[in-house]
């Protein structure tokens, strides 16, 4: 009997490498800074960082090329509530090529009793929570590219039908008016290739949940939750248009 000759063949498949074009604003702390971190580790992408400290935000730069030296951080540091922030995000994205996700995670708490509540209490965290993503959406409408991705953070506190809580009013309407803003432009931009999805995230340990709960600890860690945004922002379009997720495992 003659020996059989096995020929081994190696095969090499190219996988493909989507580098993204991303921006996340709130990125100096908590959940922000999380998720461009997890941004970070997922590819060599391009991040443009937003917030209002230079400093947080330099920090994350560094600690970004720590996770992956190929990852680009651009640190945009400014008050997207300002009437100049548009100018100078232009800067930037004139320079690359188009946006692929946004991550709208600014937001500010006011945790003060309703009767003490003023209307520039009112306008503050309207202006902070719901006017700045309008304001940035409009913005950048022209630079969405095809099968781009906004990601909206809203609550569990602005999530109908769940539990709320004293001296949180003013921040659960205006993370509910966050929901029914993200319909409605899922309704708006759904021929133009771009996916908006809101998630409505429960109790994470941050400095704004001490705030609001003092003393209180959260089951899951800003880390934790970053890393699930940066995955729902590069995935979650596929399956998802113009929803309200919530992602809790306690209120608060």
């Amino acid at each position: 009997m003659q020996p059989v000759n096995i020929m081994k063949y190696e095969v090499f498949i190219e996988l493909e490498i989507i580098i993204m074009n991303i921006i996340v604003t709130g990125a100096s702390r908590g959940i922000g800074y999380a998720t461009v971190k997890a941004f970070a580790g997922t590819g060599d992408h391009k991040i443009i960082a937003i917030a209002r400290s230079s400093d947080k935000l330099e920090k994350l730069k560094n600690e970004c090329s720590g996770v992956n030296s190929g990852t680009e951080i651009i640190c945009l540091p400014v008050d997207i509530g300002s009437d100049n922030f548009e100018e100078k995000l232009l800067l930037i994205i004139k320079n690359i090529a188009g946006i692929d996700i946004l991550v709208n995670n600014a937001g500010k708490l006011i945790n003060k009793r309703f009767q003490d509540l003023t209307e520039d209490d009112f306008d503050w965290i309207f202006t902070v929570n719901v006017k700045s993503i309008f304001n940035i959406v409009k913005f950048l409408l022209s630079y969405f590219n095809s099968n781009s991705h906004i990601v909206n953070i809203s609550s569990m506190g602005g999530f109908q039908g769940s539990s709320k809580f004293p001296g949180l009013s003013l921040y659960s309407a205006s993370k509910g008016a966050v929901a029914i803003l993200t319909e409605a432009m899922a309704e708006e931009f759904k021929n133009d290739g771009i996916a908006v999805n809101c998630l409505a995230l429960g109790a994470v340990q941050t400095g704004m949940l001490e705030e609001a709960f003092p003393g209180y600890k959260a089951q899951l860690t800003a880390g934790e939750m970053g890393k699930y945004i940066a995955d729902f922002a590069l995935n979650g379009n596929k399956y998802f248009n113009g929803k309200i997720l919530p992602v809790s495992v306690s209120t608060p």
